[in-house]
């Protein structure tokens, strides 16, 4: 980090003057080591180095971006940025005067506590090997991965203002795959933390039960060679974690982004169909929905001090008892709505201006222990792992499937199903809600490709979640 300051010191000492102006510099570093059917694959080591300049100036915003750090590379990107500026002042949908100035100070740095440079590279790859075989129990296991990876992130981020926001991201990723096959019928099961992204350093393998997870990754992708077909129909519906991940992102959390609803989005990533009267009114879920947006829980993927715009991160609720309260909207975006927001804008790498975009947005827990939502089920079937989505423009209808599920008759879980998916409307599918998992049922994963923008961002999401339980969902299997 001492570097970066340097930059920003020189920067600061012979900045022109401006209006305001922010200048985010950004150092990232990323690792990914695997392993296939036992032999290992071409490890892939990134880093890139740049800065961001907002410039604020004579009416206009200005961005210039820059990997030239010199004192003259940087001279350049604010003569971009003037430029842009300028023709902001002419052209621009609003004014100037609505972007957010930032004097904050704070520092924020992931808890870690066993550094990814404690384990050595031969030590990693053994890991990754002795998982991987550990996947392969029978010769119907025709394909088989295991992978580990790591994104270390420092940021800072100063303001004319004063502000001054130092931020380290390091984040441990891991994952198991196992592919089964029969004839015609092949069967995929993941685990081992593949979807359970999250801050922190190599003690997150025990977390997410890397190495132990591979048996049950195994035998299930087996068991579902000759489960059958789920069954279609109109049946209540459990959603563990895994899945619950992507139904509040797809669901709720695009649907709330702010600069969608103000129409930003619409040539690229969709419109939203919530709109801006909605907020404070409009019933989303059953009283039991309570969703926040939460960037400060310890280790959820997205957790921060401040967005990229320097506002401070703060819990708050978007949904409460089913009540739609507000949106996924940085400042710029609530100067322009007219209406309260969260801090999370944020921008993917040093070359993107931030843009509103989830960063921890979590179900909060309820009372129901799992066998107790279990209990509460006459005819109905739990899915879990997130295999495929569809949802349409506007974030309103969808349709998800799972890697398993299993059949839930009488309070009872019975066999498994293969290929289990279901389809509703986002508003009409959480006023359908009838349970939550309690907070011993909760657990704070993520997700790390949320695309969305022009140019694109792609960015990493957390999501924490317990079990929830729907009624009268339409489920199908495979061959629907």
């Amino acid at each position: 980090m001492e570097y970066l300051h340097a930059i920003a010191n020189c920067f600061r000492a012979t900045a022109p003057v401006a209006d305001y102006w922010s200048l985010r510099l950004v150092s990232e570093e990323t690792e990914h080591l695997a392993v296939r059917q036992g032999v290992t694959e071409p490890s892939a080591l990134g880093s890139s180095l740049g800065a961001m300049l907002t410039l604020v100036q004579g009416g206009g915003i200005g961005y210039g971006a820059t990997s030239d750090l010199s004192p003259a590379g940087l001279a350049a990107a604010w003569a971009r940025a003037a430029r842009w500026a300028e023709r902001h002042a002419r052209l621009g949908l609003f004014g100037a005067d609505r972007y957010p100035r930032s004097s904050l100070r704070a520092d924020y740095a992931s808890p870690v506590v066993e550094p990814w440079e404690s384990l050595s590279l031969v030590d990693k790859l053994d890991l990754l090997h002795d998982a991987c075989a550990a996947l392969e129990i029978d010769p119907r296991i025709v394909d088989s991965s295991a992978w580990l990876g790591r994104r270390l992130v420092r940021q800072l981020l100063v303001t004319s203002d004063g502000g001054e926001i130092r931020h380290l991201s390091d984040q441990v990723s891991s994952g198991l795959m196992a592919v089964a096959n029969a004839g015609s019928q092949t069967q995929t099961r993941t685990g081992g933390g593949a979807d359970w992204g999250g801050q922190g350093g190599l003690e997150r393998l025990a977390q997410v039960g890397f190495r132990a997870d591979a048996q049950r990754v195994a035998e299930e992708a087996l068991a579902l060679l000759a489960a059958p077909e789920c069954p279609a129909g109109t049946r209540d519906l459990l959603l563990m974690p895994s899945q619950m991940i992507l139904q509040i992102h797809e669901s709720i959390g695009h649907p709330l982004e702010l600069d969608r609803i103000l129409g930003d989005e619409r040539n690229y990533a969709g419109t939203s169909f919530v709109t801006l009267d909605m907020f404070g009114t409009y019933r989303y879920g059953s009283e039991l929905l309570n969703v926040t947006f939460d960037p400060r829980v310890p280790g959820e993927l997205a957790s921060a001090a401040a967005d990229d715009e320097g506002t401070p991160a703060e819990r708050q609720y978007l949904i409460r008892d089913g009540i739609l309260e507000r949106p996924l909207g940085g400042r710029l975006s609530q100067a322009r709505a007219g209406l309260p927001g969260v801090a999370n804008a944020r921008a993917s790498a040093w070359d993107r201006p931030p843009i509103d975009r989830m960063a921890n947005l979590n179900l909060e827990p309820g009372s129901d222990r799992l066998p107790d939502l279990i209990a509460r089920v006459e005819r109905g079937v739990l899915m879990d792992t997130n295999r495929s989505w569809s949802i349409d423009d506007s974030r309103n209808k969808f349709q998800f499937g799972c890697e398993l599920g299993r059949l839930i008759e009488d309070g009872e879980l019975k066999g498994l199903v293969r290929n289990p998916g279901y389809r509703g409307i986002s508003a009409r599918f959480w006023r359908s809600l009838a349970g939550v998992g309690d907070p011993q049922s909760l657990e704070v994963r993520g997700v790390y490709t949320c695309g969305k923008g022009e140019p694109n961002q792609s960015i990493q999401v957390g999501h924490a979640s317990p079990p929830a339980l729907f009624r009268a969902v339409e489920v199908f299997g495979g061959g629907e």
